[in-house]
Formats: C-alpha cells, structure tokens, sequence
C-alpha cells in the first residue's frame, strides 16, 4: 500500500474545508475573484470532486460535510496529542 501523500494542493483543499460552518450547514462560502491563487484553484477542485456545489465555493454538498468533519477531528486529535516521546 503507498503511502499518502500531503501535497500543498491537499493542505489548501483541507484549508477550504476548514473555512464552512461546522454547526450550520445552510451557510456556505464564496471564494473571490481576489482571494489567494491558490484557494481558488482548492475550491473548484473541491468543486470538481463533489465537496462543494459551486466552483467559487457555495455550500458543502453531503460527501463534502462528512470530509469537513473529518478534517476538522483529525486537527483535534493532532492538536491535542501528547507528543512527548
């Protein structure tokens, strides 16, 4: 099995997650036109792969809210790990 690879193109993907509501579904987001280059391009990707309903953004479509919660207990679990060795 290989290994995954956390690309800076994955990390800005999850870095768009991270930015929709956890408590409200209903609120979505709108990447601008004069947001970082590299946030657009995260969205419509996510747009692509059916996480989002919009290219610039909109609403996490139900895949794209499961994903979110995800990304957001895999930060809990690292941010609060005992890193002591």
């Amino acid at each position: 099995m290989t290994q995954p690879r956390y690309t800076p193109e994955l990390l800005d993907e999850l870095k768009v997650l991270g930015l929709f509501n956890p408590v409200n579904h209903q609120e979505g987001i709108k990447v601008h036109s004069s947001a970082e280059p590299t946030m657009i391009e995260a969205t419509r990707r996510l747009y692509q792969k059916g996480l989002v309903t919009q290219a610039d953004g909109g609403y996490l479509t139900a895949l794209g809210q499961e994903a979110a919660e995800h990304a957001r207990d895999l930060l809990t679990i690292l941010g609060t790990a005992d890193v002591t060795t």
